[in-house]
This record gives structure tokens, C-alpha cells and sequence, in this order.
């Protein structure tokens, strides 16, 4: 039996390594996971030391809070993977706990792969020289990351995004709508407020309010708002329920991201992955953002490109909107959203960007990944 160590901090590195952990499984069956997993790996049999929450720290500020107990979590967790000596260690994003138990591990002469490369393109490049001494191989999901590794003599391979192999290239966003039974509205804007906690208490009531305001300019109107988890539905829930006069037509589901997604025609949400998925579901979207003042301002210093949004960063042009932190009011956001509904060619020229990143991000991962990975597992 052959034994690999997998590590993912949040709800996107989840759905990555579930989808890795499941294709892997259907070419070699005597593999075990363990380390850090969420509900989707878990689902696949992955084990997990501790919760996966644990890990999901947002914003500089709020991390230093945390910072003794996350690093009592590496110690330990550090201590659990060598006393289990694994054939391989994958750790899927989440760079800043990642690196120290890869640097740690490779030492020890255990194999280490990173799943999603770190922003050394747009800040703290001086992690590339890092990179070169902690990891046998880098498994990028977008293109031009792997030039970046290439000219550092760093293994690297380009493997995509699951995501858009699983998403059409035409989706059905009739069929999403009958699956949420939204039989009639006039408009229908899905609200993604974050897969963190932290970003669900910050995010929901500038969605609800927006939600209000454009409820008062827009005739028959529906909100869907997806959590990803339960503790997330009921942080969202407690907002709502302090505006719950505020007579609007909202459905609060739980999971669904997709579907929400794909059943929208306009879709607001918070900077992360789901701005990507938001993408190869062709749909527009204003991409916003609030975190504490001091780790914004932290942000502010430390960012190299204009722009946060994975669409934007993709296309190296700001052709979706971000409002990010005093700009993320219902006032500006509600306003933007009148202006892309009125702007057929935007919308139009908009769809045809995102049919260009999905061609660029389809490249059958499955297979890439497991090519890389079995090199490793004997």
C-alpha cells in the first residue's frame, strides 16, 4: 500500500484535491490519503488530522491572531506525516503553512509536489528562489506560470483547471434554473459572499443591502445565495434575518455554487476562485472585497498588478469590474450592475473573453496530474 500526505487549507483546494484524490484512484487503487482534508476529499476517503477550517485564515491582520495556534497545527501535523514516512506530499496551495512542512519533508528525503502555484508573479517574487530548494515539482493551473518556473530552472508542469473540463463550453443555465425551481423572474443575480467564514460575516449584509437597493430599481428581481457550508448558511441567515422586512426575493441554499452560478445573469461575488468559475460559466460579474483596514492596507503595499480578479489577471486587462473595500458599496455595486445590464456589446464581447480562458484552462488535468504523480509512486 502506498501512502501519500495531502495538505489543502480552504474550500478551493478542497474541490482540487477531491478531484485529484478521485482520478487517481480509478488508475491505482492501493493509495491511501492522509493529512488535511475538507468534506469534499474526506468524501473520497481522504484522512483528515484536524479540520481543514482550521487553516482558513483571511487577511494579514487576522492570521497574526492566529498565528501560535497555526503553527502548533504545523508542528503537529508535521510530526503525524513523519511518523507515517509517505510516499509522496502534496500540499495544494495555502503557500505560507505549505512551504515549511515541503522544506521540512524534502529534507527528510520525501518527495514533495505544490498543487496551484503561489503569486510569485505578482508579489514576493523573492519566493521563487525559495521555491527551487523546497519542492520536487510545481503543478501550475494557469499558462504562463510555468515560463516563470522554467526560467528558474524549477520543475513545473501546466495542468489546467479541473473546472474547466467539468464546465461546457455552452452551458445549460435553462436546466440550472429548473433544478432551483426558478420558474419566472425578471432578473436573477447570484451572491457569492466567500467560502470562508471570516468573509461570509464581512461580505453578507454589503450583499444584502445591495440586494435592497437593487430591488428598488429592478421589476421582479430573485437573489441566490450559495454557502458553502452549514456554519456558513447560518452566519448569512442571522444578517438576513435583521433585514427580514426588507421584502426581498432572495433563496439562501447551501452548496450549489454551480447551479447558482449558472442560473444567473449576473453574478456578484467575492475575490477567489469562484470569480474563475464565474468565468466558464460565461456570466458577468462585479468581483468585490472587504477585509480589516489594516490588512487591506497591508494588501495595498504588497500588490503588484492592478488588478484581483482571476479574470482580469488571465486576460491582463480589467474588463470585469472590481469594487474592493471603500469602493464595495451597495450604492456603487447596484449602479455597476444597471450599466452591464444595459450594455449588450459588453456583455457580448465579455462572453467571448471567457470563451477564450476556458480554452485556455481545458487541457484534461486528470490526465496531466496523474502523469507527474505516478512518476513519483512506484
Amino acid at each position: 500500500m502506498k501512502t501519500i500526505a495531502i495538505v489543502a487549507g480552504e474550500a478551493s483546494g478542497d474541490f482540487l484535491g477531491s478531484h485529484l484524490i478521485k482520478s487517481l484512484k480509478l488508475v491505482r487503487s492501493d493509495i491511501k490519503f492522509m493529512g488535511v482534508a475538507g468534506p469534499r476529499m474526506k468524501k473520497e476517503g481522504a484522512t483528515s488530522y484536524f479540520p481543514m477550517e482550521n487553516l482558513s485564515v483571511r487577511g494579514y491582520f487576522e492570521a497574526i491572531k492566529k498565528l501560535f495556534h497555526l503553527l502548533k497545527l504545523r508542528q503537529y501535523l508535521l510530526n503525524k506525516i513523519l511518523e507515517v514516512k509517505p510516499d509522496l506530499y502534496i500540499g495544494i496551495d495555502a503557500p505560507d503553512f505549505n512551504f515549511w512542512i515541503e522544506k521540512k519533508l524534502k529534507n527528510k528525503g520525501i518527495p514533495v509536489i505544490h498543487y496551484v502555484s503561489p503569486s510569485v508573479w505578482a508579489w514576493r517574487n523573492n519566493r521563487i528562489k525559495k521555491i527551487k530548494k523546497i519542492m520536487d515539482h510545481m503543478l501550475t493551473i494557469f499558462p504562463f506560470e510555468k515560463d516563470i518556473y522554467a526560467k528558474a530552472n524549477i520543475q513545473a508542469t501546466f495542468v489546467g483547471h479541473p473546472l474547466a473540463d467539468l464546465i461546457p463550453l455552452k452551458p445549460n443555465k435553462k436546466k440550472a434554473q429548473a433544478k432551483l425551481n426558478i420558474s419566472k423572474a425578471n432578473k436573477v443575480i447570484a451572491l457569492l459572499p466567500g467560502s470562508r467564514q471570516g468573509e461570509v460575516k464581512q461580505h453578507a449584509q454589503l450583499l444584502i443591502d445591495t440586494a435592497i437597493e437593487l430591488s428598488k430599481k429592478i421589476y421582479d428581481i430573485k437573489f441566490l445565495v450559495p454557502l458553502p457550508t452549514r456554519e456558513t448558511y447560518l452566519i448569512f441567515s442571522k444578517t438576513l434575518f435583521k433585514n427580514i422586512y426588507a421584502n426581498l426575493d432572495i433563496q439562501l441554499l447551501i452548496g450549489h455554487a454551480s447551479d447558482a452560478i449558472n442560473a444567473a445573469d449576473l453574478v456578484i461575488v467575492a475575490s477567489g476562485t469562484a470569480t474563475l468559475e464565474t468565468a466558464l460559466y460565461k456570466k458577468p460579474m462585479i468581483i468585490i472585497y472587504k477585509m480589516s483596514n489594516i490588512s487591506w492596507q497591508i494588501l495595498k503595499r504588497m500588490r503588484y498588478l492592478p488588478y484581483v480578479g482571476l479574470p482580469n489577471i488571465l486576460l491582463n486587462k480589467f474588463i470585469v469590474p472590481e469594487l474592493l473595500q471603500n469602493d464595495a458599496t451597495p450604492e456603487k455595486i447596484s449602479a455597476k450592475v444597471i450599466e452591464i445590464f444595459k450594455d449588450a456589446f459588453y456583455r457580448k464581447n465579455l462572453s467571448l473573453q471567457f470563451i477564450k480562458i476556458h480554452n485556455q484552462l481545458k487541457r484534461n488535468s486528470t490526465y496531466r496530474i496523474n502523469k507527474i504523480i505516478l512518476k513519483f509512486i512506484k
